[in-house]
């Protein structure tokens, strides 16, 4: 069974969720507050944790800035319904998906299979390494270099790279990458996708001639170019 943490200070939202999840083949654990969310993310013993933004002694975002200074365990924060800008800063300090509360838990599941299937499949690939310029990955170890340097990336931002690296030189749709990388289409006002390719912008770095080593093509998607 896959170990998922909930650092919710909610006990009734806990039991409703684990209820659920339980059948569906998780162990389900609780952490009611910040600094015991962190101490316990830290510990390796979860595939995900679902983290609450609004927690006491240590609000989310603080625990989740923590947490990637050691960890890349992947993490779905929970934010208020129409919290734009926790959402944002939760995904530009590193987390891999939100779901705004009140939610329905099949969304809920659907979230954190799609955030457990890529960093299992992350995790399972060959090492065939892909170059293109200065950034190489190698899927089977999950090891990225960009200019000769380690670069540590989350489950979904090493997935993305993945895949414009494997698309390099032709434009990748938004919708397709969301797919491929986020397991769900995109709502209208949904920015994750695009902060996810800033996040992976600046843990590369630029290109060798300055300019954005992932290049916006406006309306249509993304592009590695291949120099």
């Amino acid at each position: 069974m896959e170990r998922i943490l909930i650092v919710d200070d909610d006990a009734d939202l806990y039991q409703l969720v684990r209820e659920f999840l339980q059948p569906e083949g998780f162990q389900v654990e609780a952490a009611y507050d910040g600094p015991r969310g962190l101490e316990r993310a830290l510990s390796g013993d979860y595939g995900l944790v679902v983290l609450d933004v609004m927690l006491p002694e240590m609000g989310g975002l603080d625990v989740l800035r923590n947490l990637r200074q050691k960890s890349n365990v992947p993490v779905l924060i929970l934010t208020a319904r129409g919290e734009d800008v926790d959402r944002i800063v939760g995904l530009e300090i590193g987390a891999d998906d939100y779901l705004p509360k009140p939610f329905n838990p099949r969304e809920l599941l659907a979230r954190m299979r799609a955030i457990l299937r890529r960093s299992h499949d992350s995790a399972n690939q060959p090492s065939n390494k892909l170059q293109v310029g200065d950034v190489e990955l190698d899927p089977g170890t999950r090891r990225v270099q960009s200019n000769g340097k380690k670069v540590e990336l989350t489950a979904v931002e090493f997935k993305l790279l993945e895949q414009l690296l494997r698309s390099a030189g032709r434009v990748v749709e938004r919708e397709d990458l969301a797919q491929e990388v986020l397991g769900r289409k995109l709502s209208p006002y949904d920015r994750s996708l695009d902060v996810h390719v800033s996040n992976l912008r600046k843990k590369l770095g630029p290109a060798a001639g300055g300019e954005d080593c992932i290049q916006t093509i406006r309306g249509v998607g993304y592009l590695f170019p291949v120099k």
